[in-house]
Order: structure tokens, then sequence, then C-alpha cells
């Protein structure tokens, strides 16, 4: 199994910056940066490269549609360039509000949206060879350079996408170089349905499953129950989007959803993590003691490809360094590496 990543929240530069310097200290196998409506996740990206030299990095994830194609192929060039060939570009929707209420479009059709993107951004990567244009459904580019274009660092950069349902998880496997799990990902959700909704993706497009590079909720505390109650805040907040609603509807977790969502609506913070089960925490995330959390990581990391361990940005610096420390190249289990 390769070593952990880590995912780290929208938050002051100079802590993302130090969390990545320790993530790579540690053995870490790659940093990323996600964003938020107040932080982007490329600039972060840009300063967290030119602090580290060998760890790789990528978004998890930028926002595909508040860029247009042209944006998004410049930046992931420089991003890349920037890295020395260290990055792994993740690309997500959003929900459909967030689209509608922070980047103004109409929120429809967001799975065929992003199948015609990737494509588009891969072709141009190619502005090197000449004018690229396309007349798609959702993009129409011309692009005829008027100055000359060095090539890319490297023929393609992996792009990846976010994907909860199976439409868009389908959609990853027919166009991208991997999935990105969200953090209510499960063991049996993976199993049932974002494995097949991947390969059926992939086998209309002619190949291979693509990875499945997933988001870990991981909360460690010297005293259990206090991160068992950080992962259920994380589960509770992530829990009031009716996006998610197929994943609690695969376990059985309706209940304890419509508890948290009644809570939600009142205001009721702390009814919000009391409503989230044992159940729930302990088949969603990784928290606990340091030994509880090391004990249970390969069990838990196993069903993805590479895993992303999320510590919820509330922790703070001394949490992201508790999940570092714990699960650091030098910590893990023989065998896990």
């Amino acid at each position: 199994m390769r070593a952990p990543s880590i995912v780290l929240s929208p938050g002051p530069l100079r802590d993302q910056i130090q969390a990545a310097k320790w993530a790579e200290e540690a053995g870490f196998a790659s940093v990323w940066t996600t964003e938020f409506h107040h932080r982007s996740a490329t600039v972060p990206l840009g300063a967290i490269i030119q602090a580290t030299s060998t760890i790789g990095v990528g978004t998890a994830i930028a926002y595909a549609f508040g860029r247009t194609p042209v944006v998004l192929a410049a930046e992931i060039r420089d991003l890349d360039e920037l890295s020395g060939g260290r990055l792994r570009f993740g690309l997500g929707t959003g929900t459909k509000r967030m689209q509608q209420d922070w980047h103004g479009l109409d929120g429809e059709h967001p799975a065929p949206r992003m199948e015609e993107l990737l494509p588009l951004v891969r072709q141009l990567w190619r502005l090197h060879e000449g004018p690229q244009a396309s007349e798609g459904r959702f993009y129409r580019v011309n692009v005829k350079p008027t100055v000359p274009v060095d090539p890319p660092l490297r023929p393609d950069v992996p792009l990846l996408m976010a994907g909860v349902n199976p439409r868009m998880i389908q959609a990853a496997g027919r166009v991208s170089d991997g999935l990105v799990g969200h953090p209510l990902f499960t063991a049996s959700y993976i199993k049932s349905v974002v494995r097949p909704a991947l390969a059926q993706g992939a086998a209309r497009a002619g190949r291979s499953a693509p990875p499945l590079v997933g988001y870990l909720t991981c909360c460690v505390d010297d005293d259990g129950d206090v991160a068992r109650q950080q992962a259920a805040a994380v589960i509770a907040f992530n829990s009031t989007v009716k996006t998610y609603q197929g994943i609690h509807e695969h376990h059985g977790f309706l209940g304890e959803v419509t508890a948290i969502r009644d809570a939600w609506k009142h205001g009721d913070f702390p009814g919000m993590i009391a409503a989230v089960s044992r159940e729930m925490i302990d088949t969603i995330a990784l928290a606990g003691t340091p030994d509880d959390v090391r004990d249970r990581y390969e069990e838990r990391a196993a069903v993805y490809d590479d895993v992303l361990l999320w510590p919820p940005a509330f922790v703070g610096q001394d949490g992201i360094r508790r999940v570092i420390d714990t699960l650091g190249a030098a910590q893990l289990p023989t065998g896990s590496m």
C-alpha cells in the first residue's frame, strides 16, 4: 500500500505551507489543496510547491465551472511547470446550489459538461502545436496563438474528477485520470456503487477504469471520544446536503440524517452532532486515539488506490500535526507501505 496523502482545508497560507512541510518530512505521498468561497486551491498550491521539493501535489478539488477552459489549461500548465511535474489536478462541480449562487451558472447537466470540459482542457494543452478550436454543447473556443507557445513540461497532466452519484462517477470513468471520492464514501458504497459505475463509464470509452483517489476524514486525539466527536461534526455538516443522500440510503442511515437536518433547520449544532450515531462514525471516518487510528488505517485505506487523509479545518494546526505524526511513514504498521 502506498504512503497516505493529506488534504489541507482552506485557511491561512502560512498554515497550509507549514502543514505541507510536515507531510513531506513525515514521508507522505502527496499534499492536496481544496477551495471554498473564500480561498482558492491553486494559489496556495503554488506556494506549497515552492516550499517543498519531493512530495506530490494536487487539487482535491478546484472548481471546474468557475473557470474557463483556457484559464484552467493555463493554470494547470503553470502549476505543473512550477512543481517539476509533481502535479495531479482534481476538478469538481460543487453542488447545484453552489454553481448557481456562487458562480452564477444554471447548475444544469453537470456530468455531460464535465465530459466535454476535460477533453477540451487536454486539447488546449497542445497550443504549442498550433490553433485549437472546438464547438461543443457547453463550450465554444477558438484560440489562435499570437505569440510563440513553448511546449508544456509534460505531454499531459493527470486530470481527476470528483463524483458522488453514479452518473458523475460514470463521467469520471469515461474521461478522467482518476475519481476523487467524497468524505462520506464508505467501503460498502465503494464496492457496490462506485467501482461498478467507474467501470461502466470507462467501458463506454473503451478503456480501463481509472484509479480511485478518496477522501478519508481523519481525526486523532489522545481522548478518542474527542476525536470521534470531531468526525461526527464533519459527518453531520456533509449530511445536510441532499446530493449525498444516496450514500446514506445505501447504509440505512436515513433516520440519523433526518434528525441531523431537523437540528440544522433550528440552528442546533450540538443536536446535529448528537444525531450522528457511533455506527456512522466508524463506517465513514477514521477517528480515535493514535493507536486506534493506526490499527484501523490499513482496513479503511485499502478501499482506495490512493487515500487522502482529511483533518477537518476546525481541528487547526495541532489536529493536522496529530494526523501527520500518527500516520507518517515511520509510524505505520510494518507491511502497510
